[in-house]
């Protein structure tokens, strides 16, 4: 995958890249990319007054310091996630500074076990929770009724969000199981996704991206 160099602005968007246990051929942390991280920068740059371009995103080794220059991370296939201890660090020391995560893309029941005991190695005292649709996350700044319209076109059944909380009570991790809002956010202009789910992934993650930024 080829690096992006972002312009100087308010937010960058990083996408992590991490060690995998192969299930997915080791590249699931790169699905969609860079077209879904671009198409989701123009949409925030649209409708939002953060500072923002379409090139506003980096691939940033999870292992690396690097990682705690960027505090909004996007997770791709957490259900291929094989971390290193160096790794597992910077997981729980990015989480405790502030930082957010949002982990996308990965449905059934193994990729939700694997994802789990990932993250339960940085914070074992800690559990994921099932989060309502009237969460902050979700209507913080566009309003979302439900998830059944993406649900309607990504594999695993019904789509549900769980959050996992740092010390200060917000959501540090956003994890949303059986969806893959990627595919909506790069598939949606060539016509191969409809426009109500990928307006539904689009607000989602612009309310996410949001919340990174005022919590």
């Amino acid at each position: 995958m080829s690096q992006n160099q972002p312009p100087a602005t308010e937010f960058i968007a990083a996408r992590w890249h991490f060690g995998t246990n192969g299930n997915i051929g080791h590249m699931g942390w790169s699905h969609n990319y860079p077209q879904s991280d671009q198409h989701l920068n123009d949409f925030l740059e649209r409708t939002t007054r953060v500072d923002i371009d379409v090139m506003s995103y980096r691939i940033v080794e999870l292992g690396s310091d690097e990682v705690f220059d960027y505090p909004f991370a996007y997770v791709s296939e957490p259900g291929e996630m094989e971390l290193s201890e160096q790794e597992v660090e910077n997981l729980r020391e990015f989480i405790l500074r502030g930082g957010f995560v949002i982990m996308d893309d990965f449905d059934g029941s193994w990729q939700w076990a694997q994802m789990v005991s990932q993250v339960r190695r940085a914070f074992p005292e800690s559990q994921f929770v099932p989060l309502g649709i009237d969460e902050p996350v979700f209507q913080l700044l566009n309003l979302i009724d439900d998830f059944q319209d993406m649900a309607n076109y990504v594999p695993g059944g019904a789509i549900t969000y769980y959050g996992l909380y740092n010390p200060q009570g917000d959501i540090a991790i956003l994890a949303g199981h059986n969806n893959d809002l990627a595919n909506f956010w790069d598939w949606y202009s060539n016509g191969s996704m409809p426009l109500l789910p990928s307006t539904d992934a689009f607000r989602l993650g612009s309310n996410a991206v949001v919340y990174s930024l005022t919590h």
